[in-house]
């Protein structure tokens, strides 16, 4: 089965003095760093996907801002395809599903954030799609959020929505479960 591995919005917005901090987005990209490291040492593809946010009223991602560029951590090399979005699913309007396919892609590693969206969103229309997938958990970040009345801390958050994408849409693991397995 050929696999590639798809960075989803590891962007500088995301980051201690960015515009929407996440919590222990630093932890994810390291981690992120570390299976981007294992695709390259076996020469496999590797996707990065990064949002620009054209909606009115947007706070962060903004076209022409620094917050918009994919963090030095994961930073892309020549062969690396970068596919922008402007949506949470990125497969929407973008060119994602064609290129996976001229590659003959059929599983995707996915690192990134945020959990509870735009990795929610892919990797959802991912399995829609046919893909196998397997999420890294603690590649991916998110951050705090509030129904109602309700705090709801970011780890909570981030285990409830690993939790129902386990259950079918994709293998949920840790990096270092994933590296030692050789996939």
């Amino acid at each position: 089965m050929k696999t590639a591995l798809l960075l989803i919005d590891i962007q500088n917005d995301y980051f201690p003095g960015g515009k929407m901090e996440l919590v222990g987005m630093e932890e994810a990209c390291g981690n992120a760093s570390a299976i981007l490291e294992d695709f390259r040492k076996k020469e496999l593809p590797v996707f990065h996907v990064k949002h620009l946010s054209l909606r009115p009223g947007s706070s962060f991602f903004l076209p022409g801002t620094e917050g918009t560029g994919i963090n030095e951590g994961v930073a892309p090399v020549s062969g690396e395809l970068v596919i922008e979005k402007h949506y949470p699913n990125a497969f929407r309007e973008t060119a994602l599903l064609e290129k996976l396919k001229e590659q003959g892609i059929e599983e995707l590693v996915v690192c990134g954030a945020m959990t509870h969206m735009c990795i929610d969103a892919t990797v959802r229309a991912a399995f829609d799609l046919g893909f196998k997938c397997v999420l890294i958990e603690d590649a991916c970040a998110t951050r705090n959020l509030q129904h109602r009345e309700v705090a709801v801390k970011s780890w909570k958050v981030h285990s409830a929505f690993l939790a129902a994408r386990g259950s079918v849409y994709a293998k949920v693991m840790k990096t270092e479960e994933y590296t030692q397995n050789g996939g």
